[in-house]
């Protein structure tokens, strides 16, 4: 009897394969933060991280500042623990702990944590626009796609931003990477002409433009509404079949989508 060797698909190119099919999902959740709210762990923390990944949750989503020296570091605002952070030195923000005795987390640490036993979510970074200029902010954006790049992660990341020129830069030096605008003030075919990948609009912009979901649709544009938390809007973009559908409260929506089926 012969032996029939099995398929083998190296681990870097199974990744790449799951990771790069993330355009044609339907009401994928995304983390938003994490999942940090049932456990009552911090946003944007290692532990959110880790969790949004041990549910298999498609996404998980963070927020990335550059510190006064040049670190880059996870934080929703601009300030943490009453420092703005691109007027502070790492070593001075860490000497304040998160509520889980985590130190605020680098860059580097999260997609290094982020790539851990990860076969499912997607690593959606948002890129926050400079409080002190347009080009630190630029420059913010290029560090970090460095920093993916490095690690070897830029498969199963993705990049999102309010600032629409953070996502032009980002696309001169990465042709293929994903990039999805979030401030709502652009058409699907907009920013489709500047090859933008997707838009990850508030779920209201949508109510406000129902049209923009077909002609997102139709012009092969991800849709991502965020940050969806009532059950009644989580039923209204189901519905809708979105891509991506992002919230604070993943194990809810999870709900949701079971109900439906």
């Amino acid at each position: 009897m012969k032996t029939i060797k099995a398929l083998r698909i190296p681990l870097f190119l199974a990744v790449t394969i799951v990771f790069q099919s993330c355009c044609v999902k339907e009401n994928a959740i995304v983390a938003h933060r994490g999942a940090w709210k049932k456990n009552n762990l911090p946003e944007n923390s290692i532990a959110s991280l880790r969790h949004a990944i041990d549910l298999k949750l498609p996404g998980s989503e963070f927020d990335v500042w550059r510190t006064a020296d040049d670190s880059l570091v996870i934080n929703h605002d601009a300030h943490y623990n009453k420092l703005l952070i691109e007027e502070t030195n790492y070593a001075d923000l860490i000497k304040f702990e998160l509520s889980n005795g985590e130190k605020l987390p680098t860059l580097h640490e999260y997609i290094s944590e982020g790539k851990k036993n990860n076969k499912h979510t997607l690593l959606v970074c948002e890129i926050k626009p400079s409080e002190i200029s347009k080009e630190r902010g630029q420059k913010t954006a290029l560090m970090s796609v460095e920093t993916v790049k490095k690690l070897k992660a830029d498969k199963m990341t993705c990049y999102i931003s309010f600032d629409y020129e953070i996502l032009k830069q980002i696309r001169q030096v990465d042709q293929k990477t994903v990039l999805q605008y979030l401030e709502g003030n652009k058409s699907p075919k907009e920013v489709k002409a500047d090859n933008i990948n997707g838009v990850d609009y508030h779920y209201s912009v949508f109510k406000k433009h129902p049209e923009w979901i077909k002609e997102a649709k139709d012009n092969n544009i991800i849709l991502n509404a965020w940050t969806v938390n009532e059950a009644a809007d989580m039923d209204w973009i189901i519905a809708s079949k979105f891509n991506y559908i992002t919230t604070n409260e993943p194990e809810l929506l999870s709900e949701r989508l079971k109900e439906k089926k």
